[in-house]
């Protein structure tokens, strides 16, 4: 039976992988549980076939084990979106009718499919989410404490820049505060000084990756990005090799309108936020910073931002500033050369 399957499609878990194997014309040859163990002898026996899977949790770590396996050849892994499944599933959800959609979404020709990362590229994602966390805990923690200090009439403005007025304020003995509070003060001090030190450590490793590595320091060579989004685009970004231009990255990390057309008459909405979260926030960020430095300077010698900052809204202009962003990485990175500004 081995030798007649043409496609494997897996609904991943933990522990129990639900597998629909299919043969050439279609047909669905068996589905059902595999274990974890059973699944890897699975993939190392089978002859070379297509292996698709959900592009979710552990999906790039079961693609490059059934890169690695095949018993004649490697087999060709096909990671498909979850919002592209979801329409294939038939009536009621459950595992096996996951694993069928995960084929019937598979084998259709137009579909498009998610690449295989690297564990290179994880390791890079897991860097830049653990600065992210790492960063949010902290914001959560002093916001706690302002919010705690306001009960007794000690209010600090937002920011770990106003962190030194609540040390002040829990270091003056003339202060009306209680004993239990300093306590759970100096506590609260203690853990924001911890996440700051790991924090501003991530920092500098990001700010040293981005001067060494060759794509990363090309990548800021565009005004509007830091380490900290060249680090995310090297993380989460495909292989810009892979977009056949810079508006087609665009439209993946999702910096375009949304469409609402029927009929011939074309509506466009708000910006999609389909893509690429992390990166896509960044670069509307990176694009925001860029923007207060031409109103604060009182114009740009790139005349096409000044007249887009002069007649939109400054979030509007942000987003526009972001789509050009990403043009320009996708420019950068597939042509090997710093940025070039008119």
């Amino acid at each position: 039976m081995t030798t007649k399957i043409s496609m494997l499609a897996i609904d991943l878990a933990k522990g129990s992988f639900q597998v629909c194997a299919v043969g050439p014309d279609g047909a669905v040859l068996y589905n059902r549980v595999l274990s974890r163990t059973r699944l890897a002898t699975l993939l190392a026996e089978q002859p070379a076939c297509v292996v698709a899977m959900e592009a979710c949790a552990t999906s790039h770590h079961w693609g490059r084990v059934a890169q690695r396996h095949g018993a004649t050849a490697r087999h060709e892994v096909r990671l498909v979106p979850a919002v592209y499944v979801k329409p294939f599933v038939k009536r009621q959800k459950n595992d096996r009718a996951d694993a069928q959609a995960i084929a019937e979404a598979a084998s259709r020709p137009a579909m498009r499919f998610v690449a295989v990362k690297s564990q290179e590229t994880q390791g890079r994602a897991v860097a830049f989410r653990t600065h992210r966390c790492l960063v949010r805990q902290r914001t959560q923690l002093i916001n706690a404490l302002r919010g705690h200090l306001a009960e007794f009439g000690l209010v600090a403005p937002k920011g770990p820049a106003s962190l030194k007025v609540l040390e002040n304020a829990l270091a003056d003995e003339t202060s009306e505060l209680p004993g239990p509070v300093r306590k759970m003060g100096s506590i609260y001090l203690e853990q924001i000084a911890r996440l700051t030190e790991v924090v501003e450590r991530l920092a500098d490793e990001l700010e040293t990756a981005s001067r060494t590595d060759a794509t990363l320091r090309r990548l800021r060579t565009i005004p509007g990005i830091g380490p900290v989004t060249a680090g995310a685009v090297a993380a989460f970004a495909p292989d810009l090799d892979t977009f056949d231009s810079g508006r087609n990255f665009a439209a993946w990390l999702g910096l375009v309108p949304r469409q609402r057309s029927t009929g011939g008459k074309v509506k466009l909405g708000s910006v999609s936020k389909m893509g690429q979260t992390d990166i896509r926030r960044l670069l509307i960020v990176g694009a925001m910073s860029v923007i207060r430095w031409v109103v604060r300077k009182g114009g740009s010698s790139n005349s096409w931002l000044a007249a887009l900052v002069a007649r939109k809204p400054k979030m509007v202009a942000a987003v526009a500033l972001a789509n050009k962003m990403a043009r320009m990485i996708w420019a950068v990175t597939t042509k090997q050369e710093d940025c070039r500004m008119a």
